[in-house]
């Protein structure tokens, strides 16, 4: 789904640039171009922002529990 509609970025590559290591908006920004022109997106890559974050965290707690 086109979150973007300024720059035409879609769910899928804002969820790519999280889990290649994007950790904030300003990330995202500079990743994507999101944000940055009508700023009507930035609620959504927010909210895709932290859901990516806490799966980011939750898949590192799983694997701290695997090694262990």
């Amino acid at each position: 789904m086109y979150i973007c509609l300024c720059k035409g970025v879609t769910d899928h590559q804002i969820r790519e640039a999280i889990a290649e290591g994007a950790c904030s908006m300003r990330d995202l920004r500079a990743a994507l171009d999101v944000a940055n022109q009508c700023g009507k997106c930035g609620r959504e890559c927010k909210s895709l922002l932290n859901e990516g974050l806490m799966n980011n965290q939750a898949t590192g707690m799983a694997q701290q529990w695997v090694a262990a």
